[in-house]
């Protein structure tokens, strides 16, 4: 690496010389009253605007000096004066520096600021450009700006559990010293924007999918009672019953999807405030109880004290997590069956989903990133049909249904283990399934302890 003065210095005294006008621009793209575009042109000419006025010479080191030379070392030693400038924008940015275009390990971030370090999970304010950034397209756009002297731009999905997409903008900050060059690199999230487009794609294609059936039921039921069966009293309450059924099922499936909608728009973003899900838990069997006791099934519970299951989490959401796989348990469950609701805490993931049923086919259908986090676990185990090995990888997806297993009374829409998938997913949590044919099934979910 070439020495600090070989390409710091001219890149903080040009810094310094505009941070007034950088500061501006910062604070108007931060109020959202510039782009990023914009705001990173506005900086750019700015720098450029000091760098021709002279701070570097009235600094009393020049490009090539010496940082033993007096005064060099002191400079060497101060914070870069644009680093709390760059420290403040909330976006995440990297100064980053080249020497050869062939040479990958010539490129470096010599700056991040702390939004950088976060989602890039930094350690360091400087590093190799390929150990922060290892998508190729950005490191493309990197070299563009830094050796062909152009703006570029590429999207950075970051992958993980929870997906996240990124525009990233390089930027030449012009000239070159021995070689060296310098651009910055802007992070801008755009996982709201894509998450809200792709939700309202899903959502009119899923809606006008399943929407179909039952629509097509009503309108055949409708033609029917208006014309032979306009008299027949008999088939006309029959009809009607049906056409109740059906109108129920859609609106268990339009208030299911928006449901799954809104969940998945805030996935990325982990949820706040501490709640006890032992109380939720208690809150949904108390709800619940009456379907049980009328499909003469018993449930029973293994749950710790108040106070012992605390976690971070969106407690509506974690209601309807319990909710959905007890009511799921109650679906396929036959009379005079049982369902036991057990919570355990402080085990480690490998521990939360160790098998509890002999001979079990198991699948883990959600794994958090971070597997030395302690969780509160969930378990529901039912006593139904059980679930074949082949259907076990498909139980997350939208619609998906066992084929050959009946439902009772109150067929599902096919999206509630969809939708415990994604808020477990939102609360850095994981999702298991075992299950033994003709023995039932166990459903395990488990969320980080507070």
């Amino acid at each position: 690496m070439p020495p600090p003065s070989r390409y710091t210095l001219p890149i903080w005294t040009a810094l310094a010389s505009a941070g007034g006008g950088a500061l501006v621009i910062a604070a108007l793209h931060m109020m959202h009253r510039l782009d990023i575009e914009a705001a990173m042109a506005g900086i750019i000419l700015v720098l450029a605007a000091g760098a021709l006025i002279g701070w570097g010479g009235a600094s009393g080191i020049g490009l090539g000096e010496d940082p033993a030379a007096p005064g060099g070392a002191d400079e060497l030693s101060r914070e870069p004066p644009y680093a709390a400038l760059v420290d403040a924008l909330p976006d995440p940015v990297l100064l980053v520096t080249g020497l050869e275009p062939d040479d990958p390990t010539g490129r470096r971030y010599v700056l991040a600021n702390p939004a950088a370090r976060e989602v890039l999970n930094l350690t360091s304010p400087s590093g190799l450009l390929v150990t922060a950034i290892r998508d190729p397209d950005v490191l493309e756009a990197v070299d563009e700006a830094l050796f062909g002297q152009v703006a570029a731009s590429a999207l950075y999905d970051l992958g993980g559990t929870q997906e996240r997409v990124l525009k990233a903008f390089a930027q030449p900050l012009g000239g070159e010293d021995g070689g060296l060059r310098t651009a910055v690199l802007v992070l801008r999230d755009e996982t709201d924007i894509r998450r809200a487009e792709r939700t309202r794609a899903d959502f009119l294609a899923n809606a006008s999918h399943e929407l179909r059936t039952p629509l097509a039921s009503l309108s055949g039921f409708i033609e029917t009672l208006r014309g032979h069966a306009r008299s027949d009293e008999a088939a006309r309450e029959k009809f009607l019953a049906i056409m109740q059924t059906q109108a129920e099922r859609m609106s268990r499936l339009i208030d299911d999807l928006l449901s799954l909608s809104r969940i998945e728009l805030n996935e990325h973003i982990a949820p706040a405030g501490e709640m006890d899900l032992a109380l939720a838990i208690m809150d949904v069997l108390d709800s619940l109880g009456p379907l049980a006791r009328e499909g003469r099934v018993t449930l029973t519970s293994d749950i710790p004290p108040v106070g012992w299951a605390v976690t971070t989490g969106d407690r509506d959401q974690l209601v309807q997590v319990v909710q959905n796989l007890v009511d799921n348990a109650l679906k396929y469950t036959p009379p005079d069956g049982g369902i036991k609701v057990r919570l355990r805490t402080d085990l480690s993931a490998a521990e939360a989903v160790a098998p509890v049923m002999e001979d079990s086919s198991r699948l883990s259908l959600l794994t958090p990133d971070h597997g030395t986090t302690r969780y509160l676990v969930l378990q529901v185990t039912d006593s139904g049909p059980g679930i074949a090995r082949e259907h076990l990888p498909r139980l997350t997806e939208r619609f998906y249904r066992v084929e050959g297993q009946k439902s009772g009374a109150r067929p599902g829409t096919g999206l509630g283990l969809a939708i415990v998938k994604h808020i477990i997913n939102r609360h850095r949590g994981g999702l298991a399934v075992e299950s033994v044919e003709g023995s039932g099934a166990t459903f395990t979910a488990y969320v980080p302890m507070s």
